[in-house]
């Protein structure tokens, strides 16, 4: 993917209301929040390309951060929730600017729609779709079995790892799916468009 493709994205979520940009590496895009990050309360959402990127611990050493992957899981989703700045990265994006994410508890779709003074979304170019439909078919029938396999869930598409299946497992994970069209009302929203396969 050339790095135009994502800047054009960039555009059309500026458009949206966004803050958006692209960087490189997923360094490049850690380093940069981790300057913007100072002496706050992070909230950090379930999230790969976030672990990835390294900047939990970055941040750990000049903010109050919390993560339910790296912490009490219970305690700190709950504590999180009402954090100055969240962290997340979503399953999903389209070229025309829709965003979506599929959640099992809930937290982290949550949190994309209210309780922060700021967002922010790392975004790897691997989740980039050219349409809004292409967008939820690749959270449902891509993102989401990688992630029930990940987590040993007992569903049909954790076991072939190939699509949704709509099931009704007791196990599954996908229980909620959110399309952000545009920044939450009271909440500033910025995405970084990272030119590097992140995340699931």
């Amino acid at each position: 993917m050339t790095t135009q493709i994502l800047k054009d994205t960039a555009s059309v979520l500026q458009s949206r209301g966004y803050t958006a940009a692209v960087f490189e590496t997923g360094k490049d895009a850690c380093e940069y929040l981790n300057s913007k990050i100072d002496g706050q309360t992070a909230g950090i959402g379930g999230s790969s390309t976030i672990d990835k990127i390294g900047i939990y611990e970055r941040l750990l050493t000049h903010n109050t951060v919390f993560w339910h992957w790296k912490q009490d899981a219970d305690l700190a989703r709950k504590e999180a929730m009402t954090t100055d700045v969240y962290l997340t990265s979503v399953n999903a994006i389209a070229r025309t600017g829709e965003m979506i994410s599929i959640d099992g508890v809930g937290n982290r779709l949550s949190s994309m729609l209210f309780g922060h003074r700021k967002i922010y979304f790392v975004i790897g170019r691997n989740k980039l779709t050219d349409t809004c439909e292409q967008a939820v078919w690749r959270a449902r029938n891509i993102a989401a079995p990688r992630r029930a396999r990940e987590l040993n869930r007992k569903t049909p598409c954790a076991a072939h790892c190939d699509k949704c299946y709509d099931c009704k497992s007791p196990d599954r994970i996908c229980r909620g799916m959110v399309t952000l069209w545009e920044p939450m009302f009271g909440m500033e929203a910025e995405v970084l468009l990272v030119n590097e396969d992140l995340g699931l």
